[in-house]
């Protein structure tokens, strides 16, 4: 070999090793321009996609309700009624939040000491108003939830002192928007979980008490209604027969549904038409004096601006009701002296009737038309021809195979099979030359109808529904809604409030920090090859 290329390789092979930090560098370069990337990518990524959340979040509830009654989730009902918001509510609950959890373990724990396993899941409540105030969002309206110490924050409860008669104690719910308040007390609360008698299970109903307090406190126009329960100091109905049915009927239906109930005596009571918008009559054992009728014609007419209601429910045994039975001639209705009997088309017994709507204006729209109305021991109403203006709808009916019989003897038949009215509407109306103003007499043959069986099983059947929607119909009253109660299944796998918050720091801290750990290690150590 010679000198020359002796030199020339020597020069090579300087080239050669000068050539390999200068590749090593550009490929730490590389890498580290990647995992710097990277990192910042992801960053911006986490950034972006917790502010969507937080958006997303105002407007549909994130958590996932995966229970099999769907316990954690507003009905359809109430996400509708709550959407329609024009008002702002606010809830207060005078407690912490923890205190329905707590509520419920304690129970569970007496339970147990009975050797009873049972679940009792109050931790429900605040799930449940968290989901309003997110539903809320989506309408005019907006539901405020807070939880407060009244110990420490006196002042926060002292506002609506000022609007309600009642007290206002630890562990209550407070709903109210603007100068209209209604207070859940401790035991109201605790019964928001009850005993299902028909299945032997624990019902659900804290969503349909709330909701109809939050619906009756934006109400601008509530109905206020006089509830004839005596006559000088005296029942009016058989008590052993019908207070239950009474109850259910004023308070599970028209109190729960913003309706302003005042038990009144018919006799010694005013019955002013300043003061009240409707009359209820149920179930009358004993006939009222001609000074009574003229009593009720006078706040009907209401001096000839009409604009009034009236309900009559009759007894199922009470016949010789003279001056009631005048007065309801009067508006072209009489209460036939027979039960509707339906040996094809009725629930277990032929005299629990399947009744159908006739008059699909006076019952609007139902959100389920395929559950059934039940109308048990209903009395026929028919339809009096007068030379008068009346105009009378007969807004549900029996099935076309039913018949009546007498209603002393329940066997007697007495009259062809056909179609009965159940439930008639009469109206008497006076047109000005501006508008048209109308008084009107419903007349439900059937008391059981309204039973608390009937309306609160609102999965089952529509009486609620139906009832509710032709009495709002008549008054004018603004829309309510009937909320299922939900049938609690039991389960027993299920986190305790620690363990919960345990699931939640590994779900949301731990694992992400592991799998960023994991990722930063494998950069660096490619980085370093």
């Amino acid at each position: 070999m010679s000198i020359k290329d002796t030199d020339e390789s020597k020069v090579s092979g300087t080239e050669v090793t000068e050539e390999a930090p200068a590749k090593k560098n550009h490929k730490k370069l590389k890498y580290g321009a990647m995992f710097y990337t990277t990192i910042a990518l992801v960053t911006a990524i986490v950034v972006v996609l917790n502010i969507m959340l937080g958006i997303m979040a105002k407007r549909k509830p994130m958590k996932l309700d995966i229970t099999p009654d769907n316990r954690y989730e507003l009905t359809e009902q109430s996400i509708n009624a709550v959407k329609s918001l024009k008002k702002d509510v606010d809830i207060v609950v005078t407690a912490e939040r923890s205190y329905f959890e707590d509520l419920g373990n304690s129970i569970e724990k007496e339970y147990a000491n009975n050797g009873i396993i049972i679940e009792i899941p109050f931790e429900i409540i605040p799930e449940i108003l968290d989901k309003y105030s997110v539903y809320a969002e989506q309408g005019e309206g907006s539901i405020n939830v807070k939880y407060v110490n009244m110990d420490k924050d006196p002042d926060i409860i002292n506002q609506y002192k000022k609007n309600f008669t009642g007290d206002i104690a630890h562990n209550n719910i407070i709903v109210s928007s603007g100068d209209k308040v209604e207070v859940f007390t401790e035991a109201e609360v605790q019964n928001m979980i009850a005993p299902n008698q028909s299945t032997q299970s624990l019902n659900f109903v804290g969503e349909s008490t709330l909701t109809s307090a939050i619906l009756n406190v934006t109400d601008a126009h509530p109905v206020s209604v006089a509830f004839v329960k005596t006559m000088n100091g005296a029942s009016v109905y058989n008590a052993d027969n019908y207070s239950y049915v009474i109850a259910s009927f004023e308070d599970k239906l028209l109190a729960k549904n913003g309706y302003e109930c005042t038990d009144i005596d018919i006799a010694t009571d005013e019955l002013d038409p300043a003061k009240y918008d409707m009359v209820v009559i149920y179930t009358p054992s004993v006939d009222f004096t001609p000074t009574i009728i003229t009593k009720l014609d006078d706040f009907l007419k209401n001096g000839g601006n009409y604009g009034k209601s009236m309900i009559y429910v009759p007894d199922l045994s009470s016949t010789d009701l003279t001056n009631i039975d005048e007065f309801l001639a009067d508006w072209s209705i009489k209460v036939e002296n027979s039960i509707i009997i339906d040996e094809e088309n009725a629930e277990q017994y032929a005299s629990n009737i399947m009744v159908n709507v006739n008059d699909p204006d006076s019952v609007g729209k139902l959100s389920n038309e395929k559950l059934p109305i039940i109308a048990p021991f209903a009395r026929e109403i028919t339809l009096l021809k007068k030379n008068n203006e009346d105009v009378v709808k007969e807004v549900l009916k029996s099935c076309d195979e039913s018949y009546t019989v007498d209603m002393k003897d329940m066997k007697t038949a007495t009259g062809e099979k056909g179609a009965k009215t159940v439930v008639m509407l009469s109206q008497k109306q006076r047109t000005d030359q501006i508008k048209t103003m109308t008084s009107s007499v419903l007349v439900m043959g059937s008391a059981a109808m309204t039973s608390s069986t009937y309306l609160t099983q609102s999965t089952a059947y529509n009486n609620g529904n139906v009832v509710l929607n032709i009495i709002n119909n008549m008054t004018g009253k603004e829309s309510g809604v009937i909320v299922p109660d939900k049938n609690l299944q039991q389960s027993f796998i299920r986190p305790t409030l620690k363990e919960s918050n345990v699931i939640k720091i590994i779900v949301i801290w731990v694992i992400p920090c592991i799998v960023a750990a994991v990722g930063v290690i494998v950069l660096l150590r490619r980085k370093n090859k």
